[in-house]
């Protein structure tokens, strides 16, 4: 039963920061998407119906101890395998990748909740070592925890939500006292050994992508087309934007590629200009704090530790959605948190904040 001595440690500010990212999100996409479809709403009413769910969902998992998640770590890591795995047999294929399962009235993207269940289960995993980090060889064991479930979203192909699995682990390593220099070691290493061998097995697409990346003139009409034409809209909006709802001459043109999704972030720079960018990233600079101020407060490592995974995930995509969308990083696909269109990323987003809420609610024992 949930105690109302509880609601006095709630931290009030850190909803009311996703709140106002997703009402910005809303807006945003409604802007990018009516205009296009003769004035049905018709993504912004999914999105805004997933935003309910997704809240009905946070208020249920802030009602469960996150100690009782302890204790589900193994049967989450199997779960999470299992949908893993699935998605190679039942799967529905789209831009060129299998990363979904067909529900009917929902498509499951399995590689979202597999953020979440990796940030828990890693959590138990490091807190059971209570700081023993001593030799270079004793991070290798979480390697292996999150190897399994990264290798099987590479392979859907997803290089981007895998590579979200590294932000993860190594800013949840740092915290549980694992060395500085000999992550970076493991760092170094990887790439000289690893960046090869990942050539050879990216997809075509994914190569054409990094190519473009280093030099989009190559391939200005094909590879890089998404991504000079993002920097062409972010560019275009100025100080202050061109306005909302069919103003911005990229995104109403439908220059701009995916508007409601990948490239949220440059229809925003474009329509409410460099201004509505910096109060995004000030929400995100003040989000991302509330979510820290509850790991420093929180009263066991586990609790710790699944609040550094959130914000690890969160700053990751964060900086490789914006940089992507402004030039200064490759394409990879990842959504922008609680602002891309997509009800998988924003049910995953707000069961993660739902867990630090619980966490940050439960940083004092209750005495009686």
């Amino acid at each position: 039963m949930f105690d109302r001595r509880l609601v006095r440690n709630f931290d009030f500010l850190l909803l009311l920061a996703v709140f106002a990212i997703v009402l910005l999100s809303l807006l945003i996409i409604s802007s990018a998407t009516m205009d296009s479809l003769s004035g049905d709403p018709f993504f912004v009413k999914r999105q805004a119906i997933w935003f309910l769910l997704s809240f009905v969902a946070l208020l249920v998992v802030i009602n469960i101890d996150y100690t009782q998640f302890y204790r589900m770590t193994h049967y989450l890591y199997g779960l999470n395998l299992l949908l893993l795995l699935a998605v190679f047999f039942l799967g529905r294929e789209g831009g060129g990748a299998q990363r979904w399962i067909d529900l009917g009235f929902f498509n499951l993207q399995p590689s979202e909740f597999a953020k979440l269940f990796i940030i828990i289960s890693l959590a138990r995993h490091l807190a059971a070592r209570e700081g023993n980090f001593a030799s270079v060889f004793s991070v290798i064991p979480t390697f292996f925890h999150v190897s399994l479930p990264m290798g099987m979203i590479f392979l859907q192909p997803d290089l981007g939500t895998a590579l979200v699995f590294i932000a993860i682990m190594f800013g949840m390593l740092f915290m549980a006292g694992a060395k500085a220099r000999h992550l970076l070691l493991y760092v170094v290493g990887s790439l000289v050994v690893g960046l090869p061998l990942l050539w050879q097995v990216l997809k075509d697409y994914q190569r054409m992508r990094l190519l473009s990346f280093i030099n989009p003139e190559r391939d200005a009409l094909s590879g890089a087309f998404q991504q000079i034409q993002s920097v062409i809209a972010v560019g275009s909006g100025g100080v202050w934007g061109k306005g909302l709802f069919a103003d911005g001459t990229q995104s109403s043109l439908s220059f701009t590629p995916e508007p409601h999704t990948d490239f949220i972030f440059s229809v925003l720079a474009e329509q409410i200009g460099f201004a509505g960018g910096v109060v995004l990233i000030l929400l995100y600079v003040f989000l991302l704090f509330r979510v820290i101020r509850v790991a420093a407060l929180a009263k066991d490592t586990f609790g710790m530790l699944i609040c550094i995974g959130v914000a690890s995930m969160l700053f990751f995509q964060i900086l490789i959605n914006v940089g992507m969308t402004i030039g200064v990083m490759p394409v990879t696909g990842l959504p922008l948190p609680f602002m891309s269109y997509g009800g998988s990323s924003l049910l995953m987003n707000m069961l993660s904040i739902g867990l630090v809420l619980n966490i940050g609610m439960r940083r004092h024992r209750l005495m009686f």
